[in-house]
């Protein structure tokens, strides 16, 4: 079997079907046998509907007297049946799912498995999945697949096309190599059997083995990946910019505050880079106030010492401002000097501590004026340090000598965009890189990912920072605790962050009409969830609360030059209160902000919690973070361990641990990186893939003997490298 063969080759599969395949993005016959099932039914588990008892069940029968009610709640429908076998009859429903009320022929039987409970005075069948009796019973007896819906594509289409291709399951290629290092499990037919396995399992333990294969599978190709990347990277040329002790003291020493330890040791492992001709690849990692700013300015202050260039790359012109207006402040206390002799600059830098050479700076962004002059100037070498937005990666922004391109929360660029700007270093060299982000990668994922990626952390707050208190609070508190405590940090003269998840009011919240919703809800109906709470009306009413305050509003939908005036009137004091949606987590530094309030807060993951909070607590003042939630349910462990810890690294590895690791990378890097079966917790797993690639990797043009491996790995290096 070709597992790289067109997805139209599949037999079932005409030109419409692989369409639909393709935009569910299923392009080969390998991506249809990677879709794995998402969990099995046993069907020799049936139970006779008069001998049910409550929790997960499974019957078999005919369902009759189908029909589809809309509730009060115009988006939510309720359909609902009687289902009979020989021993009686079981009402069973679905909701929002009305598809169910033609699905179904009343004079065949299904195997419906669901949640039999006792809910409003009767016992029913709660959103039972259901499967065609004469299907499951024509199959050898064991475990049978179960898909999920993607892309609107039917789960039983998946069992089709995967059934029609059990026959030539014994005909799938090897993928990994049988080279020094591989362990015991990694032998000829070992990947036919896996994928056999995965789809027909007979035991819950043939599943789980199966599994762990194609797990091992997952963690060779990302660590050979990431191996890769790293040798290629080797055979790079960067211009060396040796360390000058005298320069950086100077620099040091006059700055109107200390380095932090951290600062200063992520300052000399960057320096230490530099020095080389190689080209540093270096991940700058640090929580949001961390002073990760200031150690990138030190190094752009080395490659200008060089008569070199380097350029800032920020995802918001906002966030490039508020860059461009601390270095300047950072570089306005040195005292000007002359520049090196421009002849050999490169080589025999300015040295005197005494009259250190300052940076020129420049920003460019969408809004700069001017721009063909800025850019004129910047091909001719007379700005040393660009901070831009994606104006830096237009073609007509060329540099005369870019030596360290620096990109800031650099997991909201994509791999195209990151070398673009690589691209603009001189021929023949590639910049060094440093990338910073204050979305801390959990080590674990780091060391299997990245593999041998050289990274500084920030795990050292400045002097004078005050900690972060979080509280936990319901919403029906709010007017007894929350509302007092606004008012008197507001009478300090002091400012608040108030966020929500939506712009505007959702469609629940507006006044259904009265026509659509004359039937009946079912006595079972759910209570309907609170709608998520909007920006324009939290502002609205906080306006209404707090009449003697100034209410911001900020969301996505502003243009640019909007959200920087929203943005430039709280930073300057002039609004008390900004209401936003999460557009303001990558802000300026407001450092009299002093409290956030997070509507809705189990609507949000944890990393994205804890970059929120990073918004306060940036001054001198004790600040505080409310957690507002909603409901009856007890506080997720995400939120509990946000309220236990404000260590950016720590909830990282929680966050691995709650969401997984494709889910995490794939939100770090943009990429399409989907990790279905590796844990990184595995750590024998993770060991024995690591050992097997770092010997297939010493030899990496055997590569080419695995086409397929080969391909894959290709794409794995894209979403695996910082350049």
């Amino acid at each position: 079997m070709n597992l790289q063969a067109d997805i139209v080759t599949v037999k079932g599969v005409g030109p419409k079907t692989a369409a639909a395949l393709r935009q569910a993005g299923i392009q080969t016959v390998g991506d249809l046998l990677y879709l794995l099932p998402r969990t099995y039914e046993n069907y020799q588990t049936v139970t006779d509907i008069a001998h049910l008892r409550p929790g997960k069940v499974m019957v078999k029968g005919k369902i009759t007297n189908l029909k589809t009610n809309r509730a009060f709640k115009r988006r939510l429908t309720i359909t609902e049946g009687i289902i009979r076998d020989a021993t009686g009859a079981l009402r069973t429903l679905w909701f929002n799912q009305a598809y169910r009320e033609r699905q179904f022929d009343p004079q065949r039987e299904y195997y419906f498995s669901g949640t039999y409970e006792f809910r409003r005075g009767r016992y029913q069948l709660t959103s039972p999945t259901a499967v065609l009796a004469a299907d499951v019973d024509a199959q050898p007896a064991g475990l049978q697949p179960l898909y999920s819906t993607r892309s609107g594509l039917k789960p039983a289409l998946f069992r089709k096309l995967i059934m029609g291709l059990r026959p030539q399951f014994t005909t799938i290629p090897d993928l990994l190599p049988f080279t020094p290092g591989h362990p015991d499990f990694l032998y000829p037919g070992a990947r036919a059997e896996a994928l056999f396995a995965a789809h027909f399992p007979t035991t819950d333990a043939d599943s789980q083995t199966a599994r762990r294969y194609l797990a091992y599978e997952e963690l060779f190709e990302l660590i050979l990946a990431s191996k890769l990347n790293r040798e290629a990277n080797q055979r790079l040329k960067a211009i060396p910019l040796p360390f000058q002790a005298g320069f950086t003291r100077a620099l040091v020493s006059s700055l109107p505050f200390q380095l932090t330890a951290a600062q200063r040791r992520a300052a000399w492992e960057i320096f230490q880079d530099l020095g080389r001709d190689l080209p540093m690849n270096r991940l700058l990692q640090g929580d949001v106030g961390s002073g990760k700013t200031v150690v990138a300015a030190l190094a752009a202050a080395q490659a200008a010492l060089y008569g070199h260039q380097a350029a800032l790359l920020a995802p918001t012109a906002i966030l490039a401002a508020q860059h461009y207006e601390s270095l300047s402040k950072l570089f306005a206390s040195l005292r000007l000097s002359s520049p090196p002799s421009s002849t050999n600059s490169a080589t025999q830098p300015s040295t005197n501590s005494a009259a250190p050479r300052v940076p020129r700076l420049a920003l460019l962004t969408s809004a700069t004026k001017h721009k063909a002059a800025l850019k004129a100037q910047i091909a001719a070498g007379e700005i040393d340090l660009v901070i831009g937005t994606h104006a830096l990666l237009t073609d007509d922004t060329q540099f005369h000598s870019l030596a360290l391109c620096i990109i800031d929360e650099q997991h909201r660029f994509g791999v195209a965009q990151r070398q673009k700007l690589l691209l603009k270093s001189p021929a023949a060299t590639a910049p060094h890189l440093l990338a910073m982000t204050a979305t801390p990668i959990p080590r674990s994922l780091q060391l299997t990912v990245f593999g041998d990626l050289d990274s500084s952390i920030l795990n050292q707050l400045p002097a004078g920072r005050q900690p972060i208190t979080t509280h936990l609070l319901p919403e029906t508190e709010q007017q007894d605790q929350l509302y007092p405590a606004m008012r008197a940090l507001l009478a300090a003269g002091q400012q608040i962050y108030w966020i929500c998840p939506a712009i505007d009011a959702p469609a629940a919240e507006v006044a259904p009409n009265p026509s659509t919703t004359a039937a009946k809800a079912p006595s079972a109906q759910p209570p309907a969830a609170k709608p998520l709470t909007s920006v324009k009306r939290q502002a609205k009413k906080l306006a209404e609360l707090f009449p003697d305050c100034r209410v911001g509003l900020l969301h996505g939908k502003l243009s640019p030059a909007e959200k920087d005036q929203v943005m430039s009137d709280f930073a300057a004091g002039r609004t008390h209160i900004l209401v936003s949606t999460t557009v303001v987590e990558v802000g300026v530094n407001v450092p009299n902000a002093n409290m956030i309030i997070i509507q809705d807060a189990e609507h949000y993951g944890l990393a994205q919690l804890h970059q929120l909070r990073g918004r306060v607590g940036r001054g001198d003042q004790p600040a505080s973070c409310y957690l507002l939630t909603t409901g009856n349910q007890p506080p997720s462990r995400r939120l509990r361990e946000l309220t236990k810890s404000t260590d950016g690294f720590y909830l990282a590895e929680v966050d691995l641990k709650l969401r997984g690791p494709g889910e995490i990378y794939g939100s770090l890097q943009h990429g399409a990186l989907n990790l279905q079966f590796a844990t990184l917790s595995d750590r024998r797993l993770v060991t024995a893939a690591s050992h097997h690639a770092g010997e297939f990797a010493r030899t990496p043009d055997q590569l080419s003997a695995y086409p397929e491996l080969a391909a894959r790995i290709k794409k794995y290096q894209q979403l695996t490298t910082l350049n």
